[in-house]
């Protein structure tokens, strides 16, 4: 993967560029890893407290609907993204390919939780999917907190959900990756991606306005 070009390349219509395709790609195919969640299930709310707690069924629920409001969030801020209109080039593309995937991780969820899965809240995103500066800049927030709450729920998690969620974080990663490349940051910052405990993430998602968690 060619993380090099200049940024007047990245912010034009690169979809012949020989790189940006092999990335579409590889991204296009890594949604179908998230198949595996048909078999598990992640709950986000201030009093999601399970650091400590013994792995089980009961808490996998609690924490796969934490993860559902996440792909909510994300779904609904790349779809509107694309109908603003706002976006060229590869922005555009990133927007579109994963709010795709988006979509995907919040059908695969819904699946495993069945009637436990936590309803769709209403969202407001003022400017952030008004302009391509925002637009970035959000996203960049948006796909690294996602990889942080799943790995911060990796230890709280039985053996098998553990390993549908495994499928769906090493997607937010490549996302994450890509959309810092567009937004003029390291796309690997680090060797290792640290967690971030439930409480972290929703103040996250508070901080941003657009949504409320209770």
């Amino acid at each position: 993967m060619v993380w090099s070009r200049g940024r007047s390349e990245r912010f034009g219509d690169s979809r012949d560029d020989p790189a940006t395709s092999t990335r579409r790609q590889l991204l296009g195919r890594s949604v179908v890893a998230g198949a595996a969640l048909a078999g598990g299930g992640i709950v986000l709310g201030p009093r999601a407290r399970w650091a400590g707690a013994a792995p089980s069924r009961a808490q996998d629920v609690k924490i796969f609907n934490f993860a559902l409001l996440l792909e909510y969030l994300q779904a609904a801020f790349y779809g509107e993204a694309v109908r603003q209109g706002a976006l060229r080039g590869e922005p555009r593309e990133f927007a579109e390919v994963v709010a795709s995937h988006e979509r995907a991780h919040v059908t695969y969820l819904r699946k495993a939780l069945g009637g436990r899965a936590r309803a769709r809240p209403a969202f407001s995103f003022g400017d952030a999917t008004r302009s391509e500066r925002r637009f970035l800049e959000t996203a960049v927030l948006l796909e690294n907190l996602g990889v942080a709450a799943y790995n911060g729920q990796a230890a709280n998690l039985t053996t098998k959900a553990l390993a549908a969620a495994a499928a769906i974080v090493s997607v937010e990663g490549r996302h994450a990756a890509w959309v810092s490349d567009l937004a003029g940051k390291e796309p690997a910052p680090r060797a290792a991606d640290p967690g971030a405990s439930a409480a972290d993430v929703v103040r996250s998602i508070r901080r941003t306005g657009f949504v409320g968690v209770s």
